[in-house]
């Protein structure tokens, strides 16, 4: 009879093997759970544990009208994960590259790439962002194709800057031009990577495939079942109007981050605030909503509504690309605001840039990303002639009646013979206060300035916005440039009146004139209308604000009477001239200071004949004004006749063909000028009437 079909052997050797797997499972288990559990629990929690972001929605920028200047989309981006692409999958990547319009060796180098060298191993001569170097003194010359710098091959810096002026520094030091400069961030949002190891190589864990790409292709995707190829959920920033307002809009970086104009100003209201939740996910990566703890909503940001009127911007814009036409200037500005609040309506500057496509923009031009209007100061030349006389008028030392010799070259001041300013035209009789602002005489304005003496002048001037910032939020400001009298030589008593020997933004100058406009009080530029939460309601809402009385209404009265001179035959610009209309205004015509090489090898700035700034300030009705505008053009010389741009033939047309089309906008039934409120402070001047 058989003992069975299994010898001793084979079950002694059957046990051995049963008790060898248990023996290792156990031991196995010991060292999962026992001995290195701390490290693989935090591994496992690590993987599935996790904290989803919810990116919150950038708030929109909005019109006087309502219309979207800035806003948020939501946009698809493909990506891949290195790590996990399996070898199977290499046949469909040529399909991939096609569907989403990638190179396929480009799809290749970034599927292939699994590792970032550590940063001291990449790092490049020079930064990636780099600080503007200071530059040789140019006078008011802006140099809008200033080189980047940085070594050969080196990736272009990314800054805009332009000289703004050369003249010294309120500390009596010779120093540098002041330089404006954008900087944009530089990072690279195409990757994202994991901690560095011993090596201080990076796995990479997300590299950007495509920028944005419809639902219906990431279906066409998902059909190839390419492990590791994902798509993920942004807001993307948009500009419907494209360059429409770019200047004060600014825009927002790669990273969504603001960069300049109202986007960074008001960035705290537009970004939000992301939300965010703990969960976990399986083995494929998927949530598992079930095990979900703690969770914040996201809160999308606010909207901003401006001043800015689409239709009175796209008359500054469209007025801006004439000028460019017939001119081809160096740059241009214009500035419209309502001069009974202070609010911009309009503010537009040549050359400009798409928002959309700002990293588009050559590296020799990065200068037209910057708002010149506020960030570039200018000699403003005869304009400035408005301080001297609406100072005389308001102290009581001068009528609009009162005469000055204008034929003089010399007079004496303090115990001391002065040389007063040339001028353009020969008079041969005594001119009135309001021929010396309708003919634009230097030596009158000169005389004016005398009767008030430094200090007065000065006090006036400040009072006036000159030589500080306005507090503009679209875009970084220079305070302009105006000396103390204790810094004064002989000569600025008679030069600074006409508007030499100053520095001014066009925005200080455009506040200036408004100053007259308003009745005599310095209104602050805004804007920024209101703060709107999702549902549309405000928040916050900004008025009219006052910085302080500058000079009587009485005398603004006058001041907007004698400036309507200058628009009528006879004056400085009747180009400005609407008809119907009474229109306000002074023009000014400027040398731009040059280098010049001189006999013994030195460098001197020298007023140039072939290079002007071209402006006109103004406002109408004058009588009620409504509607202030300022047009400057620089160097645009080389296509005027006779080879000079004066702001009577080149500025005061287009403030003209600006106003006529403004016309429709105007509130005929509004009273002169807004109530003053209490609140406006008053401005101590040395000798002031009470």
């Amino acid at each position: 009879m058989s003992k069975g079909f299994a010898s001793n052997y084979r079950i002694v050797l059957l046990s051995v093997v049963l008790f060898g797997c248990f023996g290792g499972i156990g031991v196995r288990l010991v060292w999962l759970h026992v001995i290195n559990r701390d490290e693989l629990v935090g591994s496992i929690a690590k993987t599935r544990r996790q904290l989803i972001v919810e990116k919150s929605r950038r708030g929109d920028i909005f019109d006087a009208r309502g219309a979207r200047l800035a806003t948020s989309r939501s946009v698809l981006q493909l990506g891949v994960d290195p790590q996990s692409l399996r070898k199977e999958d290499e046949k469909k990547w040529p399909q991939l590259a096609a569907l989403i319009g990638l190179p396929e060796p480009e799809l290749r180098r970034i599927f292939t790439t699994k590792f970032r060298a550590s940063a001291a191993a990449t790092a490049p001569a020079t930064p990636a962002s780099a600080t503007v170097p200071s530059a040789p003194s140019t006078g008011l010359v802006f140099n809008l194709n200033r080189p980047p710098t940085g070594s050969a091959g080196a990736p272009a810096p990314a800054y805009s800057a332009a000289v703004a002026t050369a003249l010294e520094a309120e500390s009596g030091e010779s120093a540098p031009a002041p330089a404006f400069s954008v900087t944009v961030s530089a990072a690279d949002d195409t990757e994202f990577d994991a901690e560095p190891d011993a090596n201080g190589r990076r796995k990479i864990q997300w590299a950007k495939l495509a920028d944005e790409i419809s639902e219906a292709t990431y279906d066409e995707v998902k059909k190839l079942g390419i492990k590791g190829v994902y798509s993920t959920g942004s807001f993307r920033r948009a500009y419907p109007h494209n360059q429409l307002g770019s200047h004060v809009l600014g825009f927002v970086d790669r990273t969504q981050q603001p960069v300049a104009g109202i986007e960074r100003f008001a960035d705290f209201y537009l970004r939000g605030q992301d939300g965010w939740r703990e969960g976990e996910r399986d083995g494929r990566a998927k949530e598992l909503p079930q095990f979900s703890t703690r969770s914040v909503d996201r809160v999308d940001g606010y909207g901003v509504t401006l001043s800015l009127d689409t239709h009175v911007q796209n008359i500054v814009e469209h007025e801006l690309a004439i000028i460019a036409e017939k001119y081809r200037p160096l740059k241009a500005s214009i500035v419209v605001s309502d001069a009974r609040d202070g609010f911009i309506l309009g503010l537009g500057n040549y050359p400009s840039f798409n928002p959309n496509e700002y990293n588009k923009v050559p590296a020799d031009q990065l200068a037209r990303l910057k708002n010149i209007a506020v960030a570039d100061v200018y000699e403003p030349g005869s304009v400035f002639k408005i301080v001297a006389a609406a100072a005389a008028l308001d102290q009581g030392l001068v009528t609009p009646d009162s005469l000055f010799d204008c034929s003089i070259t010399k007079i004496d001041y303090r115990n001391k013979v002065r040389g007063l300013p040339g001028e353009d035209h020969h008079f041969d009789h005594p001119l009135s206060v309001a021929e010396i602002i309708s003919h634009s005489s230097n030596r009158g304005a000169a005389q004016l300035a005398m009767k008030l003496g430094e200090q007065r002048f000065y006090d006036y001037a400040r009072a006036f916005g000159f030589g500080r910032r306005t507090g503009f939020p679209g875009g970084r400001e220079e305070p302009g440039i105006m000396h103390t009298p204790k810094r004064w030589d002989d000569l600025t008593i008679t030069r600074m009146p006409m508007g030499q020997s100053v520095a001014v933004t066009v925005l200080q100058m455009h506040q200036a004139m408004g100053v007259i406009a308003s009745g005599g009080v310095l209104l602050e530029p805004q804007i920024i209308r209101d703060v709107r939460d999702h549902a549309g309601v405000p928040v916050y809402r900004f008025e009219r604000a006052e910085t302080r009385r500058v000079i009587s209404e009485p005398t603004a009265r006058t001041m907007a009477r004698l400036l309507a001179g200058c628009a009528m035959v006879g004056g400085t610009a009747p180009e400005a001239a609407i008809p119907g209309y009474e229109v306000a205004g002074k023009t000014g015509t400027t040398q731009k200071y040059l280098p010049e090489v001189m006999p013994s090898g030195k460098i001197k700035l020298m007023p140039s004949r072939k290079h002007h700034v071209a402006s006109f300030v103004g406002f109408f009705p004058a009588s009620r004004p409504q509607i202030v505008i300022s047009v400057i053009i620089d160097d645009a010389d080389a296509a005027c006749p006779g080879g000079v741009a004066y702001g009577g033939k080149v500025a005061a047309p287009s403030f003209r063909r600006i106003g006529e089309q403004l016309i429709p906008l105007l509130d005929r039934s509004a009273a002169n000028g807004a109530t003053a409120a209490s609140s406006v402070k008053l401005v101590a001047m040395q000798g002031a009437r009470p």
